[in-house]
């Protein structure tokens, strides 16, 4: 669970983490910042550019599936996955973590 959420000046959100925080003992800290969300966004870019050309998913589960995969290799190619010190290839990261 987090400790922090940065959200924009959306009320449902606000409204939301409000509804959670009522039921925790630690409440989560809400930062109602504009520009701190542009992070969020510019690292999503580039699995939204991926995904736009497609013509859309039928099917939640398969949606969900496919968007895991391209986050996946996403978090990969940035370093964001360890590989305990093998030395593997991203590409080979993906491949043992597939099968």
């Amino acid at each position: 669970m987090p400790e922090t959420v940065i959200i924009d000046n959306s009320a449902a959100s606000l409204a939301g983490l409000h509804a959670v925080n009522a039921e925790r003992e630690t409440p989560i800290k809400i930062r109602q910042v504009k520009y701190l969300n542009n992070i969020v966004k510019q690292d999503h870019r580039a699995i939204t550019r991926r995904t736009r050309p497609m013509l859309g998913s039928k099917i939640f589960c398969c949606a969900r599936i496919l968007l895991s995969g391209i986050e996946l290799m996403h978090m990969i190619a940035k370093g964001q996955m360890k590989d305990c010190g093998i030395g593997q290839t991203p590409a080979e990261q993906f491949y043992s973590l597939a099968v």
